[in-house]
């Protein structure tokens, strides 16, 4: 006990890089999303419907191939007509994928139980160097 005393910075230190290294592991797993490739192969393997949930700007200025745009505000109305089958997985996509993650709490509320989110949005995609469509 006397070495835990008289060592007592040692242990903060050995807990704080302990707790440094579990922290993207517990973001990871509250944030999620999937990365490009792993969303291509979705895209392919389970003809995953792509959502874009920019405004329509954003949108005409770039976008996934094949995307259809739902803007986040109307997502609620609209991804049941745009989605009609919800045993199909849905990628959701915003610019940074911020605006996708909350896009996942309304899909799943509607049912959507195969939705995710592309992690980091259109720009993990374009560091991917993966195509866009212009409208």
């Amino acid at each position: 006990m006397d070495f835990v005393i008289n060592n007592w910075m040692l242990f903060a230190v050995a807990i704080g890089s302990g707790a440094l290294l579990l922290w993207p592991m517990v973001q990871g797993g509250v944030a999620g999303g999937l990365s490009a490739p792993q969303a291509v192969q979705l895209i392919n393997r389970e003809k995953a419907v792509v959502v874009d949930v920019c405004e329509a700007e954003e949108f005409a200025q770039g976008h996934i191939g094949g995307a259809r745009n739902v803007p986040l505000n109307q997502l609620e109305q609209r991804l049941p007509e745009v989605v009609k089958n919800k045993a199909l997985p849905v990628l959701l996509v915003c610019a940074s994928g911020a605006r996708a993650n909350r896009a996942l709490a309304v899909a799943k509320k509607l049912g959507y139980e195969k939705a995710q989110v592309l992690a980091g949005g259109l720009k993990s995609w374009k560091d991917a160097n993966l195509p866009l469509e212009k409208a």
